[in-house]
């Protein structure tokens, strides 16, 4: 048996890999290929992978779990405090109030589409709550939307992912036994959640005081810091499991939320390690269960699981994404574009899988062919449409900010770069020498390796839907080339050059290139660090701790009021330092008032410049 399912499992982690490798290569999900691919190797195809191939239901049910636990502790990992903030009431209301539309409204479609009793009905729509961070995070990665939607959207994929599977325990045993009273239902929600929490806080906790107060070694503690935070994670996985079935989930959900937030040391090699296991793991489960779909159960299913389906993606999930994001900063566009991205994921199919098999055990084979046929196909069709065409939809849409360009990924192109995406700008490096352009990737630039003087090599890097165009080698030549192609051939608000010579300044700027020199900024620099030391500090950790941002005033509902008026209306830790009207820029008084146009440059911490940029110019 081992010799055969070893080249079983290579040749399923090869497709995982490969399917990566496309899907970064065609811009898509690479859920999408993962699906196709288990479909193609499964029994409906291929017939190489089948149920048996892993030893039956109840094996390949731990593996999927182990496999689980390690998915949702990565995506926890990465939902940084900072983040979070971007959107955090609307990140409670999908949770909450979104989560519980998903339940109710799946529930009432199964009921009276498929009819099915309200038991399974409630089943099936405790499984389809869950979006999950193995579908959205891939889609987050090629679709660069604002950081409010991503923090949002990853925000539900990830919690969604622990109350789902914890909830669908709970009514598979109401399922298993019907006397059980809602309160008692309640109480196992409760109970389960409560010791996942209470597992994980304290696997972190072990976890942090090892990385931060016991010497791992001196020549091998990151590779043993990445291992200890992997064994922590499914530490608290099986032991929270082993107490309570399912509480697992929740386990390591809290251990990688807090740790993700505990300023680890050798954070970016633990991040890159889980990223490797994580891609590797997550090739294998989506093939392994896709490979297990029956094409009868769909089929089954009719019109009637179609239309099931449709209404899931096209009035359930609007409906909770927009009662959901009401009042916030969200534009209808944005809000559409979540209603769009849905799909389901590893949750609802491994879970569907367990229950089924139990179901058949118990002689409930109708039953278990209806779960596992309307999971199956809500996952295969949002996955293959919301996941597949999620690009195009931020684009038809126009939720994908205006991208900066930096032509130029030396030590500088780099730099800038960082500053740029720390404050959440969309921004693609051009560079046309290997070496450097697989250095700025390992430190996780988006990267067009081409020549920057080059039409055709800028158009492909995206300047047709620049904002920006900054020209950042060390070839001053080079810098005004490509300035000037920006310029005539291309629709950019800003273009910046970088004079490397300051005897080119005047020669740049004679030809309309607003241009910095590198010579007088590092004079400047040292200068405010002599005269201004205070300011030199602060202004070294803009777009970190504090930022500096100037934007046009389009609100009318700021226009005609004084600065004193509006100082009482500005978030906590932000001040107007600047007006500038007509090329002019003055301090301005309380009693000076703005008209429409008037440019405003805001100083303070970063998360309140950014929310009065918001109020000041609201995107529509």
């Amino acid at each position: 048996m081992s010799t055969e399912l070893i080249p079983l499992v290579a040749t399923i982690i090869a497709l995982g890999v490969a399917a990566q490798v496309l899907a970064d290569r065609l811009q898509v999900p690479s859920v999408l290929f993962l699906v196709i691919a288990g479909i193609a190797v499964g029994p409906e195809v291929l017939g190489i992978v089948t149920l048996e191939t892993f030893g039956g239901a109840e094996t390949l049910s731990g593996i999927v779990g182990l496999s689980v636990a390690i998915i949702v502790f990565e995506g926890a990992f990465h939902l940084k405090l900072p983040k979070l903030r971007e959107a955090p009431g609307a990140a409670i209301r999908l949770t909450t109030l979104g989560a519980a539309i998903s339940l109710v409204g799946t529930a009432l479609a199964v009921r009276f589409i498929l009819g099915a009793g309200w038991d399974m009905s409630f089943l099936i729509g405790s499984l389809l709550v869950a979006t999950g961070p193995t579908v959205i995070t891939p889609i987050m990665n090629i679709v660069p939307v604002r950081n409010r939607v991503a923090a949002a959207l990853e925000t539900e994929g990830v919690v969604n992912d622990v109350t789902a599977a914890i909830l669908a325990i709970v009514v598979f045993e109401f399922v298993n036994n019907p006397r059980l009273t809602e309160l008692q239902i309640a109480e196992e929600f409760v109970i389960r959640l409560g010791i996942g929490v209470v597992f994980g806080l304290f696997v972190a906790a072990v976890v942090w005081y090892l990385l931060r107060h016991v010497e791992l070694s001196r020549g091998n503690a990151p590779q043993n810091a990445r291992l200890i935070v992997l064994a922590g994670a499914l530490v608290a996985y099986g032991g929270a499991d082993f107490v309570r079935g399912e509480a697992g989930i929740a386990a390591v959900a809290t251990a990688g939320m807090v740790l993700g937030n505990a300023n680890l040391p050798y954070e970016e090699e633990i991040e890159a390690f889980k990223g490797d296991v994580t891609l590797v793991v997550l090739s294998f489960v989506f093939i392994a269960l896709a490979a297990l779909l029956s094409f009868e159960n769909l089929v089954q299913l009719g019109v009637a699981g179609l239309l099931v389906v449709a209404l899931v993606a096209l009035v359930i999930r609007p409906l909770g994404v927009f009662l959901s994001t009401r009042g916030g900063r969200y534009t209808t566009a944005e809000r559409t574009f979540m209603s769009a991205v849905g799909p389901r994921g590893i949750i609802p199919a491994s879970v569907a899988t367990l229950f089924a098999v139990q179901l058949q055990g118990a002689g409930m084979d109708d039953a278990a062919s209806l779960l596992v046929g309307v999971v199956f196909l809500v996952i295969l069709l949002t996955v293959v449409i919301e996941g597949g065409f999620a690009r195009h939809i931020a684009q038809a849409l126009d939720v994908i900010p205006m991208r900066v360009i930096i032509v130029g990924g030396g030590t500088v192109g780099r730099a800038l770069a960082e500053r740029l995406e720390d404050r959440g700008e969309n921004v693609v490096l051009v560079e046309a020498d290997e070496q450097m352009v697989e250095r700025a990737r390992n430190e996780g630039f988006t990267v067009h390796n081409g020549d920057g003087t080059d039409t055709e090599e800028l158009r492909a890097a995206g300047a047709e839907n620049a904002r920006i165009v900054v020209a950042a080698t060390g070839d001053d030549d080079v810098n005004l080339l490509v300035a000037q192609l920006a310029d005539s051939k291309f629709d950019v608000d800003t273009i910046i050059a970088r004079a490397n010579n300051p005897d080119n300044v005047d020669a740049f700027e004679d030809l309309g290139v607003r241009t910095v020199s590198s010579s007088m900024a590092t004079a400047w620099g040292i200068d405010n660090i002599i005269e201004r030391p205070a300011l030199a500090n602060w202004m070294t950790e803009i777009g970190r701790a504090g930022d500096v941002q100037e934007v046009e005033v389009t609100s009318e509902d700021i226009v005609g009021k004084t600065i004193d008026e509006i100082d009482e209306e500005l978030p906590n830790g932000a001040i107007i330092g600047l007006v500038g009207r007509e090329g002019e820029s003055e301090v301005p008084s309380g009693d000076f008032t703005l008209q429409h146009g008037d440019h405003l440059t805001f100083l303070g911490r970063k998360d309140a410049v950014r929310e009065a940029l918001e109020w000041c110019h609201p995107h529509d």
